[in-house]
């Protein structure tokens, strides 16, 4: 086989499900995330964007970036280390210890990065990492890219945590590392265990809480403060891409760590310095957000009355306290008809199939957002019942 010979047969399938309607990637949206969203003419309802508060499409968040672009322009020029940062850079560090309850926070360019990079970053030779199975790909490249020895714990499993953190040579240092909310099911880490394991093993904690922000907690902060964990965690990492609007991510933690991170993890240190106008972004999000907490109710309520009633129609889903709803379907054909049949509707959904997903796991993916009324969430569910009923699938 040659060098390019995998590319044609990979377009090779892409042709076949293109032909059997079962293609749902690269769609052109017009916006992306915004409530209602234009698809080659048609207007749909966007059930699978994480814009979890709406804040990509707040007017002052659009202002502030705006503003930012006029002052600092339309990108850095270069890396942090160098010419790439600004004072809104350093503000949106401070900004966000603050938020995640730590010394300091460094930010990354992309959230992929922030999670790879602190992984690949902290624990070294002779060091130990144990990953959950259903972590985020960036935290298997992180953990795949370290010299570390990995070991691997079942999904949510605190019994096969304990069994591997037994197995540690004593010497060893130990970095426990878990998404704070596992993306596809929606479902959250047993965060009060891991810590209280992590503790009798003397290991230390990292978190992913990409979709924890804004989703979680009485004032948004995410995972550890759902668990009153806050200030006990030793590496949050998160994303901007979800609740906080815009693009980048950040690792918060002790100084000293966030120092090293700026100077030794490749991933902060080459590559260009996140646009200043991403920083005013996520400074307006985070201010928003303190203004606004009537968001944070908003999206628990349209979660909550989403959940209720594809439960009531028959729906099987997974048990989430978050904005993500996976409604679980199976063969992959006819999770794919659900999803066709939902954006002929006027629904744009998210199908879920293998490898991302356990075999015959197929699933919808559900995300809420706090711009969504009751009454546009109703005709939405209208609109699965329908779909539902057509297919056998309730």
């Amino acid at each position: 086989m040659s060098l390019f010979d995998k590319c044609a047969e990979t377009v090779r399938r892409f042709d076949y499900v293109k032909a059997h309607n079962q293609y749902f990637y690269f769609r052109e949206f017009e916006p992306t995330a915004a409530p209602f969203v234009n698809l080659a003419g048609k207007r749909l309802m966007m059930l699978g964007a994480n814009n979890y508060l709406g804040l990509s499409n707040h007017p002052k968040v659009i202002a502030a970036a705006q503003a930012a672009i006029a002052k600092y322009g339309t990108g850095a020029g270069s890396s942090r280390v160098l010419t790439g940062t600004s004072p809104l850079h350093v503000q949106l560090e401070k900004k966000l210890a603050e938020f995640k309850g730590t010394e300091d926070a460094v930010l990354f360019s992309s959230g992929f990065m922030a999670m790879m990079g602190t992984v690949a970053t902290m624990v070294d030779d002779g060091d130990v990492v144990l990953s959950d199975s259903l972590n985020h790909a960036s935290i298997v490249d992180g953990c795949r890219l370290s010299r570390a020895e990995k070991r691997i714990y079942r999904h949510d499993d605190m019994a096969s945590l304990e069994e591997e953190l037994v197995k540690c040579a004593a010497f060893a240092n130990r970095l426990v590392v878990t998404d704070g909310v596992f993306s596809m099911k929606g479902t959250v880490a047993n965060l009060p265990e891991i810590r209280r394991l992590a503790d009798k093993y003397d290991a230390a904690v990292m978190i992913d809480d990409a979709h924890g922000a804004g989703a979680l907690g009485k004032t948004g902060r995410g995972t550890a403060e759902h668990f009153g964990l806050e200030g006990k965690i030793e590496l949050t990492c998160g994303t901007f891409s979800k609740a906080l609007g815009s693009y980048g991510g950040f690792c918060a933690t002790t100084h000293d760590a966030c120092t090293f991170l700026k100077f030794t993890s490749r991933a902060a240190v080459f590559t260009a310095s996140p646009p200043p106008s991403v920083a005013a972004t996520v400074l307006a999000c985070l201010e928003v957000m303190d203004e606004e907490p009537e968001l944070m109710d908003r999206v628990r309520r349209n979660s909550q009355f989403m959940k209720d009633g594809l439960k009531q129609a028959g729906f099987r889903l997974e048990d989430t306290i978050t904005p993500i709803i996976p409604i679980l379907i199976g063969g992959d054909a006819r999770t794919f008809k659900m999803a066709g049949g939902l954006q002929d509707e006027g629904v744009v959904v998210n199908p879920v199939v293998p490898p991302a997903v356990p075999k015959e796991g197929s699933l919808i993916r559900v995300s809420l957002m706090a711009t969504f009324t009751l009454e546009q969430l109703d005709q939405a569910l209208g609109k699965f019942k329908k779909v539902g009923r057509a297919l056998g699938v309730v």
